[in-house]
């Protein structure tokens, strides 16, 4: 699995955002729940998706 190496990262409440070059060489952007035992992330193309989905995440940990 490749390392990637994030920029421009923006947290928003427990959600960070980062963009990072994907394996074919586009531009792309990941938002990941930090809080302990929430298991979201999701990768997008476009930072307004990621962003929108990390203002909209409800942190549901068990």
């Amino acid at each position: 699995m490749p390392r990637y190496r994030f920029r421009d990262v923006r947290r928003i409440g427990p959600v960070e955002v980062g963009t990072y070059i994907d394996r074919y060489g586009r531009e792309a952007h990941t938002a990941a729940c930090t809080a302990p035992g929430c298991d979201f992330s999701a990768n997008y193309l476009s930072r307004p998706a990621a962003e929108l989905a990390a203002s909209s995440h409800r942190c549901n940990p068990r």
